[in-house]
């Protein structure tokens, strides 16, 4: 095998993969910064954000990029939403039962789409396309739409959280929440915040991944556990490992398939969860907070 087709057939499409698993364990790791549980309903708010921006797409005529800012939005309201109704009143009580009643969100979140779109294979836009050729490097212009779009907003969360002023308190609480609240912090508020930001980041993940793949209502399931891998590898609570992880994550999936079957490439996300938990269980960046 040349280098060449390395690059175009395991390379790039990791790297892609990759950048969506980034995006979701971003919404993994703030939602364990700030609020301290694991929250297995991530992947069917991807779903419904990309589901919404096919929506946008078919009932206002416009192209699919421009329905993911809408997504976004949408999706940002309805986990604040989902927050107020499921999660609020069990905040004094130990995380796992919000845990727990996370996986009843994701349920109810499936039965929603599979309702209102079914449970056909549909996709953005119909038709072939072509990839680009550059130096030998054959990229389709929505995968570097998918990467271009994951950077700019994974630099733009890094400058909210470490410039604005609400981003410090976002910080702040991930570090010491009753020291935040002393020191005037509206927790509350800085849940609801977190709560937007995952939202949309689930929508944006769930959007490019239908993109790139097709659009299905399961879909956001199976990416959970790739997602948990890639927030978990990076270490949880820190931005920068999510990010890490992510690609490693995507691109050891595509990486895998030279080996074991397509169809059984997310055992390797299983394997390096594994792994990574008996071997260092904070992760590469040791995280816990942002």
């Amino acid at each position: 095998m040349t280098l060449i087709n390395f690059i175009n057939f395991y390379l790039v499409p990791g790297v892609v993969q990759g950048s969506v698993y980034a995006l979701g364990a971003i919404a993994v790791t703030l939602v364990f910064a700030i609020m301290r549980y694991g929250h297995f309903a991530h992947g069917d708010l991807a779903t419904l954000g990309a589901f919404i921006a096919l929506l946008c797409t078919t009932a206002l005529g416009i192209s699919p990029y421009l329905s993911l800012p809408l997504a976004i939005v949408a999706a940002g309201i309805i986990a604040v939403l989902i927050d107020r109704l499921f999660y609020a009143h069990l905040r004094s009580r130990p995380k796992i039962i919000t845990t727990i009643a996370s996986f009843g969100v994701a349920l109810m979140l499936r039965a929603v789409i599979q309702v209102f779109w079914g449970v056909d294979t549909t996709s953005y836009a119909r038709g072939i396309t072509r990839p680009e050729n550059w130096w030998g490097i054959r990229v389709k212009s929505h995968e570097l739409i998918t990467l271009a779009v994951a950077v700019a907003i994974v630099v733009a969360l890094q400058i909210f959280l470490t410039r604005h002023k609400w981003g410090r308190a976002m910080r702040a609480v991930s570090n010491n929440p009753d020291l935040a609240q002393l020191s005037g912090v509206d927790n509350n508020k800085v849940i609801a915040l977190t709560w937007m930001i995952v939202g949309g980041l689930c929508a944006a993940s769930g959007f490019f991944l239908g993109l790139n793949t097709e659009l299905k209502a399961i879909m956001g399931w199976n990416v959970l556990l790739p997602t948990f891998a890639a927030a978990i590898l990076g270490g949880v609570g820190r931005i920068e490992g999510a990010i890490v992880g992510g690609f490693i994550v995507g691109i050891v999936e595509e990486l895998s398939v030279m080996i074991i079957p397509s169809e059984y490439k997310m055992l390797s996300s299983f394997a390096i969860l594994l792994l990574v938990l008996l071997v260092r269980p904070t992760g590469i960046f040791r995280g816990k907070l942002l």
